[in-house]
């Protein structure tokens, strides 16, 4: 059973303050924001985060790089795992349930029940919370897209960052690259730099267009920086220099990308190498390659000599580093694997399932619990299935991991994946 909060109430409120569709705009966050004071005008230094893959886990890498030096960091991610208040971190600490509660009426008091969506709301909320706190810096996540997403509403952050860019939630941002990176883009600000991470050709080429147009300089991967895995250990360069770091503590090839964009940013903010190095090795960030050891889930697994594994990769390129990461644990130590998956309808599923075909010995599907958009059980099997991972539904998580554990057998692997929520109701089960 999982634990409620005074909160909960609060934030089933605001759900029903949706507008009939989403139309994303900033005119809803602007009124709001502008009746309560316009506290995003009130903020520590901002560093604005944007992306498809690897937004959080760069984030976790620079918070770990400030807070190595001693610094007070807030920090806005999105969407939670467990629990609402992991999006929001307020001087180094999750947000408690009484200030949260506390700021959340005090939004819905002065909206006034006009429709907003819940994001925006939730995110006028926290930008409350990081007004009447002080700290050194903030880093907000963007939500989804960049442009007219809520968080860019802040004019003038210290920097930005733009993650690799790649297909996700093209009903909203666009069905190209080129127009992805572009809504991406729209973070960028006049004469404020930006570490661009590695992109496509397309999507770079909309990014320095952005730019161009607006006057913001790029700090771009391959060209200004480059970090890369050399001997076990992460090598950056840029235009200051040489380092030799240790390697990232987040699992994935992807994470020296990831950690790259985080020194850059380190960097160019004027950091040394000791909070460059707290960037690789301190982050914390679950649910992505993470080895569940401990939990009712762990305990089938480990009662069957297999390893439990949790990511909440959910798009095409998500599923392309985790099956690479999974292929190179397999040459190293060789383990049969199954999967444990559940998605939403808007994602590509046959395309994230299709990385795993050949690599894993078949899934075990499931309905994500209490969403409303989560593709069923069978339907995601036919998929799996079809993209030549034999699969078949399982009606919840225990059995699923249970089956997954007797196809891959004693010494083998399991992985859920598919979804951040699926995810988060699995470290819920998992207690």
């Amino acid at each position: 059973m999982s634990e409620t909060y005074a909160s909960d109430a609060i934030l089933s409120r605001l759900l029903s303050l949706h507008p009939k569709s989403i139309d994303l705009t900033l005119g809803r966050v602007e009124a709001l924001l502008a009746k309560l004071g316009h506290p995003e005008r009130a903020l520590p230094p901002v560093i604005h985060v944007a992306g498809t893959n690897g937004k959080g886990s760069t984030q976790a890498m620079m918070r770990a790089g400030f807070e190595s030096a001693g610094l007070r960091v807030h920090a806005y991610t999105s969407p939670h795992l467990a629990r609402f208040h992991e999006r929001i971190r307020v001087a180094g600490r999750l947000i408690d349930d009484a200030a949260l509660s506390a700021l959340l009426a005090e939004c819905e008091a002065v909206n006034a029940s006009a429709p907003i969506t819940f994001f925006e709301i939730t995110t006028v909320a926290a930008f409350l919370a990081f007004a009447r706190t002080p700290a050194d810096w903030l880093l907000l996540e963007v939500g989804l897209g960049g442009r007219l997403d809520a968080t860019n509403v802040v004019a003038a952050p210290r920097l930005t960052v733009i993650t690799p860019v790649s297909y996700d939630h093209q009903q909203y941002l666009g069905e190209t690259l080129t127009e992805i990176a572009g809504e991406k883009a729209g973070v960028l600000k006049p004469g404020v730099a930006c570490v661009v991470g590695p992109q496509s050709d397309e999507g770079l080429a909309a990014i320095e267009a952005r730019a161009e147009a607006v006057g913001a300089p790029l700090l771009i991967a391959g060209r200004d920086w480059e970090a890369r895995a050399e001997n076990g250990r992460l090598v950056y360069r840029d235009e200051a220099g040489l380092l030799d770091l240790p390697p990232p503590i987040l699992p994935g090839a992807h994470q020296f990308e990831n950690a790259g964009a985080a020194v850059a940013a380190l960097r160019v903010l004027g950091f040394g190498e000791d909070a460059c190095a707290a960037a690789a090795v301190r982050a914390e960030w679950p649910a992505r390659l993470q080895r569940l050891r401990g939990g009712a889930l762990a305990e089938i697994a480990a009662a069957g000599d297999a390893e439990l594994w949790l990511d909440g990769g959910h798009n095409l390129a998500a599923g392309e580093a985790i099956a690479r990461h999974f292929a190179d644990l397999q040459e190293r130590s060789p383990a049969p694997l199954a999967l444990v998956c559940g998605m939403l309808d808007t994602k590509d599923c046959a395309g994230f399932l299709r990385c795993f075909a050949g690599l894993a010995r078949g899934a075990r599907t499931l309905d994500i619990p209490d969403t409303q958009a989560s593709v069923s059980a069978e339907r995601l099997a036919q998929t799996a299935t079809t993209a030549g991972l034999p699969a078949s539904p399982c009606a919840e998580a225990a059995q699923a991991v249970r089956e997954a554990v007797a196809l891959a057998g004693r010494g083998g692997r399991v992985l859920i994946c598919g979804s951040l929520y699926l995810a988060g109701s699995i470290l819920r089960a998992n207690r």
